[in-house]
C-alpha cells in the first residue's frame, strides 16, 4: 500500500474544532499532528479585570464543563485571598461538580462514542444490530434513556445552583444557596431515580457490583446492559490494543473537601505512584502558534502568533510534567486513586481502558453523590466570609470529567495581572514539544489501521473520541 497524507477533520461529535494530519504507510498511521484550529483568547480577556469577573467569564469557556471551570476559578481566588469553604459549602460544591461530571460521562458514552458502532461500516458484525437499536442518533433506545436520565439529574444543579450551565453558585468561600430539608429530599429522590436508570440501562445490575470489579477478566465477563455491549464490541474489534496512551497518568485529586479530596492526587507510572507537584508543570510553546518561551503557568502568557509561523501547527500549547507527557481523564483518576480494575487496565492504556475507566467512574460517582447528599445539613453554614486582596496569587486545581484542570491567577492592585488555564484536552491533545515528542493523542494514533478508501479512518475516530476532546477548552 502506498504512502499518503490525510487531513482528517472537522470531527463530528466533538466539542469544538479539531483537525488531525496523518502520515499513512503500509495501511497504518505512521505519524500524527493534532491541530486546534480556532483561537478564542479567554486568558487575554481576563487581564485587567476585577478578579471576581473570573467567576463569570471562565464558565463561558465551555457549556459542557462550566461548573469545572467555575470551581477552578473559585479555588484560585480562594488561595489568593485565604478564603476557606465551610464543610457543608464544600459538600454542596462537590455535589454540583459531581453531577456535572457524571452527566458529562453519560453524554460522552451515549452521544459521542458509542454511535460510531451503529455505522454501516460494521454491518455484519454479530453485535451491529443491537448497536443500531441502542445508539443510532436521536433514535437509539439506550441513548434516549440515558439522555432523559441525564436531564432529570440536572434538576439537582437547579436546586443548588439556580441554573446550568454557567451557574455562579460556587464562590471562594462556599456556595450561594443553603438547601432546606425539602431540597435535600428532592436531591436524594433525583439520585434514586438516576440510580434506577443506570442499573437498568447502562449496567444491567447493581452499581456496587460494577464498582467492585477488580480484574480485566471480570470486566470481560460483564455481559449485561450497555456496558456489556461495549465489552463485546471491544473484544471483537481489538479495542484493548488500539490507541495506547503514554501509560503515565496524572490526577490532582477530585472534589476538594475539608478532610481532603475524594480521590487521591498523584502521578502514576511504571506501576508506582508519586506525589503530584504543580511546580513541575511547564507549557512548551515550540510547536504552538504562540509567542514567548516555555514557562510555568503562573509566569506564562497567552500571546498568539498572528502570522502562524512554523514550526507551529496548533493554537494549543504543550503542557509537560517534569518534561514528559501525561494522560488525564477518568482512567487516570481511577488509576491514581488505586482502584483495582483501573490498575489492571493501566498498562493496557488503549481505547477499551479509557471507556472502561469512564464506566467505572460513572458507578463510583453515583455512589459518592448518594453519600454526599445524605450528609447535607440544612441547619449548617454553607458560605463563609472572604475579602478580595489587592495583591495575591493562587491556583485552582480540579478534576473535570475529561481530566485535570488548572487555573493560575495573579492579582496586582486589585486587578487580574495574569490568568493561565491548562485544560484536560490541552494535556491530551498537545502538539509536539521542543524535543519533538508528540502529545498523548498524537502518539496514540500511531499504528491505527487505515483502509485504502478511508478519508476519515474509523479507527482514528475511535481513538480520538476515547479521549473525549473538548477543543474549546483547549484554546480557551
Amino acid at each position: 500500500m502506498s504512502e499518503r497524507q490525510l487531513l482528517v477533520g472537522p470531527f463530528n461529535r466533538v466539542e469544538g474544532d479539531l483537525e488531525i494530519r496523518l502520515d499513512v504507510a503500509e495501511g497504518r498511521v505512521a505519524a500524527a499532528w493534532a491541530n486546534s484550529p480556532l483561537f478564542r483568547g479567554f486568558e487575554m480577556m481576563l487581564t485587567g479585570r476585577d478578579p471576581r469577573d473570573a467567576l463569570t467569564i471562565t464558565p463561558r469557556i465551555c457549556g459542557i464543563c462550566s461548573i469545572s471551570q467555575s470551581a477552578a476559578a473559585a479555588f484560585a481566588l480562594a488561595e489568593a485571598s485565604g478564603a476557606e469553604m465551610p464543610e457543608q459549602g464544600a459538600l454542596a460544591a462537590a455535589i454540583l461538580h459531581g453531577v456535572e461530571n457524571l452527566a458529562d460521562h453519560l453524554t460522552h458514552f451515549a452521544l459521542f462514542f458509542m454511535p460510531d458502532f451503529a455505522r454501516p461500516v460494521y454491518a455484519g458484525r454479530a453485535w451491529h444490530g443491537r448497536a443500531v437499536e441502542a445508539f443510532t442518533a436521536q433514535e437509539g433506545s439506550v441513548a434516549r434513556a440515558l439522555l432523559e436520565a441525564r436531564a432529570r439529574l440536572f434538576h439537582i444543579v437547579g436546586l443548588l445552583g439556580g441554573k446550568w450551565p454557567h451557574t455562579l453558585a460556587i464562590q471562594p468561600a462556599g456556595v450561594t444557596r443553603t438547601p432546606d430539608a425539602r431540597d435535600k429530599v428532592k436531591i436524594q429522590t433525583a439520585l434514586r431515580a438516576h440510580r434506577r436508570a443506570l442499573e437498568t440501562v447502562l449496567f444491567g445490575a447493581r452499581l456496587e457490583e460494577f464498582a467492585a470489579l477488580d480484574s480485566v477478566a471480570g470486566l470481560e465477563a460483564w455481559g449485561t446492559g450497555a456496558a456489556g455491549l461495549f465489552g463485546e464490541i471491544a473484544a471483537d474489534l481489538g479495542l484493548a490494543t488500539l490507541g495506547r496512551g503514554p501509560g503515565r497518568y496524572l490526577s490532582c485529586g477530585a472534589y476538594p473537601m475539608p478532610e481532603g479530596r475524594a480521590t487521591r492526587a498523584g502521578v502514576w507510572e511504571a506501576g508506582a505512584l508519586r506525589a503530584f507537584d504543580p511546580a513541575e508543570v511547564v507549557e512548551d510553546l515550540s510547536h504552538a502558534w504562540m509567542l514567548g518561551g516555555a514557562a510555568h503557568p503562573a509566569e506564562g502568557v497567552t500571546a498568539p502568533d498572528e502570522d502562524m509561523r512554523e514550526p507551529g501547527y496548533s493554537w494549543c500549547k504543550a503542557p509537560r510534567l517534569a518534561g514528559g507527557t501525561v494522560e488525564v481523564g477518568a482512567l487516570a483518576r481511577q488509576v491514581v486513586d488505586g482502584h483495582p480494575l483501573a490498575l489492571a487496565l493501566a498498562d493496557e492504556a488503549g481505547v477499551r481502558a479509557r471507556i472502561a475507566g469512564r464506566l467505572l467512574e460513572i458507578a463510583r460517582t453515583q455512589l459518592w453523590l448518594e453519600d454526599w447528599a445524605a450528609r447535607l445539613d440544612p441547619a449548617a453554614r454553607f458560605m463563609g466570609d472572604w475579602d478580595l486582596p489587592k495583591d495575591g496569587a493562587g491556583a485552582g486545581l480540579v478534576e473535570a470529567a475529561r481530566g485535570t484542570l488548572g487555573h493560575w491567577l495573579r492579582i496586582e492592585r486589585g486587578r487580574i495581572a495574569g490568568y493561565q488555564i491548562v485544560a484536560p484536552t490541552t494535556w491530551n491533545f498537545s502538539p509536539r514539544d521542543a524535543e519533538g515528542v508528540p502529545g498523548p493523542v498524537e502518539a496514540a494514533l500511531v499504528g491505527c489501521p487505515v483502509v485504502e478508501a478511508e478519508e476519515t479512518p474509523v479507527a482514528v475516530q475511535h481513538v480520538v473520541r476515547s479521549f473525549d476532546p473538548c477543543m474549546v477548552c483547549t484554546v480557551h
